[in-house]
Parts: structure tokens; C-alpha cells; sequence
């Protein structure tokens, strides 16, 4: 396993990152251990979480939430590895119906802090990360709580989830005024079909030293290649069908470039990911040990400049603002 910095951090970690948002609904407590030992096994020592993963994400349905915090809390105690991980979770998503239940308030980031130590069985958490950009609550309110949280030994490094360019600029600018280090990461969702962060997102990250951690690498399985009967039923949802039949002719040239470089397409797709420079670690969403392996050899692939090139044209991003669309 490879390692890199996350971001302008001194932190280094590995270039394949453990997702748990299956852990307590699609993957259940046994099956979430073993892809944690084999997690381990294979040198991936980032562990992303998030309160609210574990039962539908539902701000009417409080059923399920904190389940993947309380797995790894419950693994984390039994194996005694808490020290060889990077452990990652975020903080936004409704935990509660109640109206301060939500958000990134300085209310409820401290709150929501406390509550996910709880579950993860632990006293402190490396990358705090806001899960979506709160727009009705200022920076300086949030800056102000993850420095309490930050001096109080509770969190180390704070991260962003699904911020814009100028949410990650707003951010940056207003830590510095305050002397505070501010984002080292940003998680998007980011993949061969979907590159629109390349427009704004990447450029603003690439300024101010943010590392990329691109969630949904495989597309929700459009990339996956043919699925075995498990990959399957997820491929069957709507959404996901919309996709395949939308990108079908792109698909069918990616999958004879895969065979061609004797590679599965959900290797190629995570090896292209961590070919780009911005990327830090990839977020691996196992619901398997297998699927979790197939990750990891991705992060051995090389993609010469042919093979990147194909890609490029097969699924060509939007090119970076404002030169792409002016002179």
C-alpha cells in the first residue's frame, strides 16, 4: 500500500481509504469486522464514517443512525487498533427531529462531536468533516466550535464533504483571518462519469493545499463492469439503469480498453482516480472482503499516457474555469 499526504497535512494516508456507509444496513457487524481486519491487512489505515451512515439517510426516519460509528467503536475496543488508523467521520445530517438536530451550528457540531466519540468508543477523532456546506450559519461560527473541539484534544484536522469552489475559498480565507490551519481534505463525489468538480472545485482545492477524497468512484456501479449476482441488485436501481442506458456507447469502448489493458473496469476506474494529482485517498465503499481486495489491486495499476488519453476521450471532463469557456 502506497501512502501520501493528506492535503498540505503532515498526515499520511493510504491511497485507498475504507468507506463504512454499508456497515449496519447493506453489511452487518461480522461481515463489517472482517473487512476491517482485512482493511488493515491490506496497510489502509483511513477509516471514513459518518454519524448518520448506518440506516436511511431520512430526516423523518431516526431508525439505523450511528450504527457504522457504533460498529467501528464496537471493532475498534476488540482489536485494540485504534492507534494504527486515521479515523474519519463527518457531522450535518439530521441526527434527530428536533430543530437544532442538524446542521453545522456551533450547537450542534459540538453535540454531534460528542455524541459519534461515543459510539466509536474513542477519545478523539483525526478528520472531523462537515458533511455538506451549511450556508445559513457563518464561517466564523463553524471555525470558532472546531477550534474548541480542536484545543479540547477532540478532533485533529477538519475536512469538507460536497462544498463548491467558492465554499472551499469562503472557508479557507476566513480560517486564515482567525490563524486557524482550516480544511486539509474535501470530499466529492467524483468519478470518469461525473467530472464537474474539474471546473471550479479542483482548481480552488489545488491553491489552498486541499487534498481530493472522491466518494462514489465507481458511479453506483456504472462502472463496475458485468456484475455478479450481489453487484447486481444495486445496478437494477432506477437511477443507476438511467445511467447505464444514457452511457451505454461510452461503456461499451471503456470495457473493450479494460480488457485491453487486462484490467476490470472498477480497477481502471479507481486506478484513473488516483492518477489524478489532487487525489488523495479514494473512498472504497466495500460491502465485501473481496470488493475491498479488487479496490486495493486498483491502487497497483499504472495507466500509461495512451491508456489516460482513451479515457479521456471516452469521458472527457469540462475543463478547467474560466478558459474553458472564454479565451
Amino acid at each position: 500500500m502506497e501512502y501520501t499526504h493528506l492535503g498540505r497535512s503532515g498526515l499520511l494516508v493510504s491511497r485507498i481509504g475504507l468507506g463504512t456507509m454499508n456497515f449496519g444496513d447493506a453489511t452487518d457487524q461480522a461481515a463489517s469486522f472482517e473487512i476491517m481486519d482485512a482493511a488493515i491487512n491490506n496497510g489502509i489505515n483511513f477509516f471514513d464514517s459518518a454519524d448518520v451512515y448506518g440506516g436511511p439517510q431520512s430526516p423523518d426516519l431516526a431508525q439505523g443512525y450511528g450504527t457504522s460509528e457504533e460498529i467501528i467503536g464496537e471493532w475498534l475496543t476488540k482489536s485494540g487498533r485504534r492507534n494504527e488508523i486515521v479515523l474519519a467521520t463527518k457531522v450535518y445530517q439530521p441526527m434527530g427531529l428536533g430543530p437544532n438536530d442538524r446542521r453545522l451550528s456551533a450547537y450542534h457540531i459540538k453535540r454531534a462531536c460528542e455524541a459519534s466519540l461515543r459510539r466509536l468508543q474513542t477519545d478523539h477523532i483525526d478528520v472531523y468533516q462537515m458533511h455538506h456546506v451549511d450556508r445559513a450559519t457563518p464561517f466564523e461560527e463553524i471555525w470558532q466550535a472546531m477550534e474548541q473541539l480542536v484545543a479540547d484534544g477532540k478532533i485533529t484536522y477538519v475536512g469538507s464533504s460536497n462544498y463548491a469552489g467558492w465554499d472551499v475559498a469562503t472557508a479557507q480565507l476566513t480560517a486564515q483571518h482567525r490563524h486557524f490551519l482550516g480544511l486539509v481534505s474535501e470530499q466529492s463525489q467524483y468519478n470518469l462519469t461525473n467530472r464537474a468538480i474539474e471546473r471550479e472545485l479542483i482548481p480552488a482545492l489545488s491553491h489552498f493545499g486541499i487534498g481530493l477524497i472522491p466518494w462514489g468512484p465507481l458511479a453506483g456501479g456504472v462502472l463496475a463492469g458485468l456484475p455478479n449476482d450481489e453487484d447486481g441488485v444495486r445496478r437494477k436501481a432506477p437511477e443507476v439503469q438511467e445511467q447505464l442506458h444514457r452511457f451505454a456507447g461510452q461503456l461499451a469502448d471503456y470495457e473493450r480498453l479494460c480488457d485491453q489493458l487486462g484490467h476490470s473496469p472498477a480497477e481502471v476506474a479507481q486506478a484513473w482516480l488516483l492518477h489524478q494529482p489532487i487525489v488523495s485517498t479514494l473512498i472504497a465503499g466495500a460491502r465485501t472482503v473481496g470488493h475491498l481486495e479488487a479496490s486495493v489491486h486498483a491502487g497497483t495499476i499504472t495507466l500509461d499516457a495512451d491508456a489516460l488519453s482513451k479515457l479521456d476521450q471516452f469521458w472527457p471532463g469540462p475543463g478547467e474555469a474560466p478558459q474553458a469557456y472564454s479565451w
